[in-house]
């Protein structure tokens, strides 16, 4: 049974507090290097240190000390800034990931010789090298448009399923699900198709950073790179450079309207361009864009682009056999086949595809009629 130190809960405590790692490394008497070794999780506090830390930040063991067989499912949720993964959330993919296992046995053979990042970092050199090279990996300039069907094949070479689903519009850190099975050396990741395009394709950049960095995944640190590796993918160095040029030459007024220019040519998020440019400008100490933050979370706010489905699918939902073809061609998926072999030989019920695609009973049974047959 592995113990790891609940950060996130850590984190609170010492926020409701008032205190700083140091605070605390003072307060359980040890050296500051030791908390921030545990909430980097590279180490574990001993007996008499857990008790003083639990006394310290008034969390009980249940609360302070996550436990995991190495056979439990590693779960990782796209975080979103201000939004907490609850609870809730997590026992339900756990127990997503629980029901997946039976599935395993009937996928094709997945790949063992796949891309790993072996030292990821969030430094900004760092993450551009390795932007560069994953779109040399998929066969695209540094200057081209990166679409989510770039993305796909290389999902399949890395041993991960893609599950595209109908969640309806969600909370951003519900609509992408990334659940790996340790022992089965398998990654399901569930991709909420009810989503805006330049939403969905910086998700989808987002989880092959998880799947490149297995030993990452479900950690904070996780999160940061990934979201860091997803940004440069979508819009990386040499497109900021150039964006750069061109907001330099512009008025205060006019740099917003250039901003929303590049996003939609490059079809991803204003924020995801907005914030690209700026890493780029302090990477070579020259001053950040004049426009607030604020000022392209409302202009982005207001701009809705069309869904995932509404261009895959007309009309919107679709029937099950045109949304089980999709996850196998247009995403390469064998989730369905592997479902199918799994009826066939095992009599599985629609229930289990209920309760594996978090879906609505009516929409379960429609789907079980349609690879039964």
């Amino acid at each position: 049974m592995k113990k790891t130190l609940n950060i996130n809960a850590v984190r609170e405590a010492l926020t409701e507090k008032g205190l700083t790692q140091k605070d605390l490394a003072n307060s359980i008497g040890v050296a500051p290097q030791a908390v921030t070794n545990w909430m980097k999780e590279k180490g574990f506090p001993r007996p008499a240190a857990l008790l003083k830390l639990a006394t310290t930040l008034q969390l009980n063991f249940k609360e302070l000390v996550l436990t995991s067989d190495e056979d439990s499912p590693v779960v990782a949720f796209r975080k979103k800034a201000g939004t907490k993964t609850t609870e809730k959330h997590l026992a339900k993919a756990d127990s997503i990931g629980k029901l997946l296992k039976p599935l395993v046995p009937y996928l094709n053979e997945v790949k063992a010789l796949r891309t790993l990042i072996t030292s990821p970092s969030t430094d900004y050199e760092k993450i551009q090298v390795a932007a560069s090279q994953t779109r040399e990996r998929l066969g695209i300039g540094e200057n081209a448009v990166l679409e989510y069907e770039h993305l796909i094949g290389e999902f399949k070479n890395c041993g991960a399923i893609l599950v595209p689903v109908l969640w309806g519009i969600r909370g951003n850190h519900e609509n992408a699900l990334h659940i790996r099975l340790p022992k089965e050396d398998v990654t399901f990741i569930f991709l909420n198709l009810e989503t805006r395009l330049e939403d969905f394709k910086f998700w989808m950049a987002h989880e092959l950073a998880h799947v490149y960095t297995p030993i990452l995944c479900g950690t904070n640190e996780g999160e940061d790179f990934a979201d860091a590796l997803a940004a440069a993918l979508l819009f990386p160095r040499s497109c900021a450079e150039i964006a750069y040029r061109e907001l330099s030459q512009a008025t205060r007024t006019t740099e917003a309207s250039k901003l929303q220019q590049y996003a939609a040519a490059y079809q991803i998020s204003l924020n995801t361009v907005y914030q690209q440019v700026n890493a780029y400008a302090k990477s070579v100490g020259c001053p950040i864009l004049r426009t607030a933050e604020k000022t392209i979370h409302a202009i982005r706010n207001t701009n809705c682009g069309s869904l995932v489905s509404e261009a895959l699918f007309d009309p919107v939902p679709p029937e099950p056999k045109l949304y089980i073809s999709a996850c196998e061609h247009a995403f390469q998926s064998d989730f369905f086949n592997a479902l199918t072999r799994m009826i066939h030989e095992n009599g599985t019920s629609s229930s289990y595809i209920q309760q594996v695609l978090d879906t609505s009973m009516q929409d379960a049974y429609a789907i079980h009629e349609g690879l039964s047959h």
